[in-house]
């Protein structure tokens, strides 16, 4: 079964290439971790997946409240392992 994709309308903003532009370690598994999105809603916590990440941010896979599967780049300083 696939899993639906938040639209771009309701997605976490994300960090662009420029912010968070180091090179990029991918792990072999998705690491748990709790991390702040910010939405057009405002910011909220979410349970996540890390699965990259750099010395400055991470990518997180996460879903919404709806059960619909988001990407986003965040500060590092945003997430915390669980």
């Amino acid at each position: 079964m696939a899993i639906d994709q938040i639209p771009l309308r309701d997605a976490a903003v994300s960090l662009g290439p420029e912010q968070h532009g180091y090179p990029v370690t991918t792990p072999d598994h998705p690491i748990e971790v709790a991390a702040w999105v910010h939405t057009r809603l405002g910011h909220r916590q979410v349970t996540a997946e890390a699965v990259a990440w750099t010395p400055r941010a991470a990518r997180i896979r996460y879903l919404d409240e709806h059960g619909r599967q988001g990407f986003a780049w965040v500060w590092a300083s945003a997430v915390q392992r669980r």
